[in-house]
């Protein structure tokens, strides 16, 4: 897959998000990382999530969502798969954004 797809697939799992939910995620990028080395980690969130962000949060560099796309791509066998692995993947990362824990997610289901 090229990573112009994998990006295409990416996107599409941003835009099936209800509205609601992207109009309140601030101050956050996605990006795809064709490079590293597949492994166990299909994305990743770093920042601060929008529950613990107080009167102080100003001036700070964006959250990252890193979509791994080596990792995905050594997981699936078919890009059917790799398309429902990426939007389970983004919605994970997502709900970092949003404070959601990898307990609650596993709960739900998403982990």
């Amino acid at each position: 897959m090229t990573t112009e797809r994998f990006e295409e697939l990416v996107a599409s799992a941003l835009d099936s998000l209800p509205e609601s939910l992207g109009r309140q995620m601030e101050n956050v990028s996605v990006r795809v990382d064709p490079y590293a080395p597949a492994g166990r980690l299909f994305g990743l969130y770093e920042g601060i999530p929008l529950t613990q962000r107080g009167i102080n949060y100003s001036a700070v560099l964006p959250d990252r969502i890193t979509i791994f796309m080596r990792s995905i791509c050594a997981s699936c066998r078919s890009e059917t798969e790799v398309t429902e692995v990426v939007r389970r993947t983004v919605i994970h990362e997502v709900a970092h954004h949003f404070g959601i824990s990898d307990a609650r997610l596993s709960e739900l289901g998403w982990a």
